[in-house]
């Protein structure tokens, strides 16, 4: 029985555990959004709200600068990016200053391919990423393809594709002007 213990092990020991849960952190605070299992997602929100918190509180002490730097080392503890430990202690911290916890969202995505696994995005709540790709419009390059099937019933057909090199059209017929293999120049 598992009585009293909480969290979840992930099928790790406690380093490789340790380790990836930092790493998962860290990329959570860099990017914002990631996209991972839900138990990895709900073990990762659990350490990215304390670290969030502590960070939080130690902006709040602007008369105990000790007490600052201090907090900015138990963070660097597990996120081991110094560029990261910077931006969640300006603009992230910024960001949410008002908040009183539920810094992350989890949003299930289903099951991945492979295994079968259940995916879920864990994301910050106040930097939007998920309007930010809503709103930019997609490319007018290229046309997108319609579902319908062809007019002409050759809907499940396939045409052969040839070994590249190798010219189908004019296969049958003699090459005229040329002795070997080389490509001739043209001259205009």
């Amino acid at each position: 029985m598992r009585h009293r213990k909480a969290g979840r092990k992930l099928k790790r020991t406690a380093s490789h555990r340790r380790a990836t849960l930092a790493a998962l952190s860290t990329s959570l605070l860099r990017h914002k959004r990631i996209t991972t299992t839900i138990a990895k997602a709900r073990e990762t929100r659990l350490v990215v709200e304390k670290l969030i918190t502590r960070a939080r509180r130690a902006a709040g002490l602007q008369d105990a600068p000790a007490t600052a730097i201090h907090a900015r080392r138990e963070v660097a503890r597990m996120v081991r990016d110094r560029a990261v430990v910077k931006e969640l202690f300006s603009t992230i911290v910024e960001k949410i200053g008002s908040r009183p916890g539920g810094y992350t969202r989890i949003v299930k995505l289903g099951q991945r391919q492979g295994d079968g696994a259940e995916m879920a995005v864990i994301e910050l709540v106040d930097f939007n990423t998920g309007q930010e790709i809503a709103k930019t419009p997609a490319p007018a390059g290229k046309p997108k393809k319609s579902s319908s099937p062809k007019k002409d019933g050759a809907a499940g057909s396939k045409k052969k594709k040839e070994p590249a090199g190798r010219d189908t059209k004019n296969a049958g017929k003699k090459k005229e002007g040329r002795s070997s293999g080389a490509p001739e120049k043209e001259s205009q």
